[in-house]
């Protein structure tokens, strides 16, 4: 070996550094996100999250523990006259449950967009330890990751909120897009989000697009419904699920 390829050789570790004694070569690439979302609801579907952040935005599944404290709940009222999916917080001598979602990072980690969106949630951070990756896609390991909770009357996150009722029922079209979300992580993960969610209601109003003939607008009308009437909780509701004029009709009798 001649010296002045010792000399090359020794200049490229004094170069590299520590690197060096590493497997690997390079570093890592900058400005990797510190903030992340675990979205359970509507957020688990990518056209959704795109529409708040304003181009694709990857996803990969995950679960939140019972220890956590939380179960998904119908438990949020949007001033557009519906009752949306939240967390409420379980009650003494409850147990929380499993939430299945996905985990996404936060584009410049701000949070704005989001926040927004979310009027009427608040971020609560989900410890590292109560939340499991289900594929082969990893979490992140550094970060907060954060979940949108409702906000009760008295301004705690999941306690004391309302149910659903004739002037905000469930939106057909709100829970193809939280469904659709579950299926592009395969049938059974859509079917654990319908099964692991409480508060399913008398008060559901079909207002999907064009919906006598639903698979003309939502290709994937007929899945959805298939899961519905497949998972105990919605299953029983959804022969109550009416279309606008009958949904209109039939409370107003009730007096509702």
């Amino acid at each position: 070996m001649n010296r002045r390829y010792l000399l090359a050789l020794s200049a490229f570790a004094l170069l590299v550094g520590p690197a060096a004694a590493k497997d690997w070569w390079g570093e890592k690439l900058p400005d990797r996100p510190t903030q992340f979302i675990f979205g359970y609801g509507s957020l688990m579907n990518s056209e959704s999250r795109a529409a708040t952040a304003g181009q694709h935005v990857s996803a990969i599944p995950a679960r939140v523990s019972a220890s956590f404290g939380y179960a998904r709940a119908w438990n949020i009222r949007s001033p557009s006259g519906f009752t949306a999916l939240g967390l409420r917080k379980a009650g003494a001598g409850e147990k929380g449950s499993t939430i299945n979602g996905v985990v996404y990072a936060v584009d410049g980690d701000d949070m704005a967009k989001y926040d927004a969106r979310e009027a009427g949630y608040v971020r609560v951070e989900v410890p590292h330890d109560a939340i499991e990756a289900v594929s082969w896609q990893r979490l992140p390991e550094a970060g907060k990751v954060w979940v949108y909770v409702p906000v009760g009357p008295d301004g705690q996150p999941g306690v004391g909120l309302p149910q659903p009722d004739a002037e905000h029922p469930l939106l057909e079209s709100y829970i193809d897009v939280v469904v659709e979300g579950g299926l592009e992580y395969g049938e059974a993960y859509a079917r654990e989000t319908l099964e692991t969610t409480d508060g399913w209601s008398d008060y559901w109003l079909n207002d999907r697009e064009l919906a006598r003939r639903p698979w003309v607008r939502n290709p994937e009308a007929a899945e959805v419904d298939k899961l519905l009437s497949a998972s105990p909780g919605p299953a029983e509701k959804l022969k109550l699920r009416l279309f606008a004029e009958p949904y209109a009709i039939h409370w107003a009798q009730k007096g509702q």
